[in-house]
């Protein structure tokens, strides 16, 4: 299995992001931000025609020390993400994927291209599941440890319980 390495192109823009996002933390105001930001995009901007690559790897490791010692010890947290404080705000708001099989023919009709590829997972999901509950009573033996789920063993089978990934609930109600 090949890891993937990131170029240092990457690692200088992920350098760039998360030094943008703890400057928001650091300045409460947003005229203060944007000249403290102009500030660090004109010292990246100065090094970005750099060629020899030596130097840039000097530079970027530069950096990454001034942003650990200069990164805020608090940082913001949006609302939204884990961690804030509306995270899976409205997680008792989605319905089950099943509900959909007690609307009415009418209200089918409205979306007829989803209703038609539900009815294919639905036939996809009968027959597949004796051979995923086949596989995870298998993992279990191999490996009684692990809580993860196992992935697809062979090319074209699905894996276990790949039903509630596909069907899963809309993040948001309207």
């Amino acid at each position: 299995m090949m890891a993937a390495y990131l170029t240092h192109q990457q690692k200088v823009l992920r350098l760039y992001k998360r030094a943008l996002r703890h400057m928001e933390s650091w300045c409460i105001f947003r005229d203060k931000y944007r000249f403290y930001a102009c500030i660090l995009r004109a010292r990246f901007d100065e090094h970005r025609d750099e060629k020899d690559m030596v130097k840039a790897t000097k530079l970027l490791k530069a950096g990454e020390e001034e942003f650990w010692s200069m990164q805020h010890p608090q940082l913001y947290i949006f609302p939204d993400s884990p961690g804030g404080t509306s995270y899976e705000r409205y997680e008792c708001y989605k319905t089950p994927e099943f509900y959909l099989d007690y609307w009415h023919p009418s209200e089918k009709a409205i979306y007829p291209d989803y209703f038609a590829k539900r009815e294919q997972w639905k036939q996809l999901r009968l027959m597949s599941w004796d051979k995923e509950v086949k596989q995870l009573q298998d993992e279990v033996a191999d490996n009684p440890k692990s809580e993860l789920l196992p992935p697809a063993r062979k090319e074209g089978d699905l894996p276990p319980l790949w039903w509630n990934i596909v069907t899963r609930p809309r993040e948001r109600p309207t």
